[in-house]
């Protein structure tokens, strides 16, 4: 979705980085691996194929060569030329392909943004939230170390643990809710060649301009009415400096917790594959409080239903299901790395395929590092 691709972006371009020359390759598997997502994704599945499938592993090949990019998977190509300043993609299945410049993404970005600016300001203020003015915001992210090692598809990794808590909190009542991240990363120090894909993407957020960095300037103006807040983006920055090396394997959690703590890892609280039920997921208003990211925070200031315990896990687990709610669990894993020269026909439309017009949602797609 796209809060997690922002997220995403952030580390690019946060983490530290050597120029690099040469052409370059890798292979990403990114899997559903639990949450309540999953779990209705199970519950669908008994009607449709799709979504009977949608937790199944997805490779994908990411080719780099000089200012252009294309990432391969089996059901779709997407190519980024810096230089023409395009986004190409490729629908394998219908055979089709859209190409939308930069300026056009960045103008559907701008559009977004003041679409839902405009539909919050339409919204009578007391009967759509009548505690909204009375919401305080607080945005928490730490980096944590924990020592532990592990071998990742023949490379000796270390674990760090990226967390990160949104928590709205209404004054009045002193009810609180929250959007909680926490991606569990295996990290190698180096992998010769792999700083020149941050540097593309350095290139590529440098050429988006204001469409990337008006991520943070969002949080900024949500930010800018508590307390202590003018520090609270610059701390998150030297949070994520301290992320140094590759990740080779990361386990990323969306979902809530009580008093706003950070969901555990995947390594510290194994999550139940099934989840919660559908209808304990309505009632935890999950789904509210993401859609309201940058409209009010509609789902938050409200009690959250905790899930019981799953009685297959262990008890660490069982007690974390206790304080908290996971949406969505996902693994990516990047092996395969290569410095290899790259042929520039991954970077072509194959021949056949039709060109058509992107559609409007083509900005919920829009291109991020993985």
């Amino acid at each position: 979705m796209l809060l997690s691709r922002r997220i995403f972006l952030l580390l690019a371009l946060c983490l530290p980085t050597s120029l690099f020359a040469g052409d370059f390759t890798y292979q990403q598997t990114t899997q559903l691996t639990g949450g309540s997502l999953l779990h209705m994704m199970k519950t669908v599945g008994v009607f449709s194929s799709q979504a009977r499938h949608a937790n199944d592993p997805v490779v994908s090949t990411i080719y780099l060569k000089g200012n252009r990019l294309a990432k391969v998977s089996p059901d779709n190509i997407e190519i980024i030329d810096l230089d023409k300043e395009t986004i190409t993609q490729i629908d394998v299945q219908k055979k089709t392909y859209t190409v939308m410049t930069f300026d056009q993404m960045k103008q559907a970005i701008r559009n977004a943004r003041q679409q839902m600016q405009q539909k919050a300001a339409q919204q009578p203020g007391p009967s759509a939230d009548p505690d909204a003015q009375n919401v305080k915001m607080s945005f928490d992210v730490k980096v944590r170390k924990t020592g532990a090692q592990k071998e990742v598809s023949g490379l000796e990794s270390n674990e760090s643990i990226l967390t990160m808590v949104m928590t709205a909190t209404n004054q009045q009542t002193q009810q609180s809710g929250n959007l909680a991240i926490t991606n569990d990363m295996w990290m190698v120090p180096e992998i010769p060649g792999y700083g020149q894909v941050r540097e593309f993407y350095k290139r590529f957020a440098a050429k988006m301009g204001d469409a990337f960095t008006g991520f943070g300037a969002d949080f900024g103006k949500m930010l800018a009415q508590n307390p202590g807040s003018g520090q609270a983006l610059g701390d998150m920055a030297k949070e994520v400096q301290k992320l140094d090396g590759v990740p080779i394997m990361q386990v990323m959690r969306m979902g809530t917790t009580a008093n706003g703590q950070p969901l555990p890892a995947a390594s510290e609280a194994p999550a139940a594959a099934s989840g919660p039920s559908t209808g304990e997921v309505a009632k935890q208003e999950i789904g509210s409080a993401i859609s309201s990211h940058f409209g009010g925070f509609g789902g938050f200031g409200k009690k959250k239903q905790t899930p019981p315990p799953d009685q297959n896990t262990d008890q660490a687990s069982a007690q974390a299901q206790q304080t908290s709610a996971i949406l969505m669990e996902m693994q990516t894993t990047t092996t395969n790395f290569s410095s290899a020269p790259v042929d520039p026909s991954h970077f072509d439309v194959p021949a056949g395929y039709k060109l058509v017009q992107p559609p409007p949602s083509a900005i919920q797609s829009a291109p991020s590092p993985e």
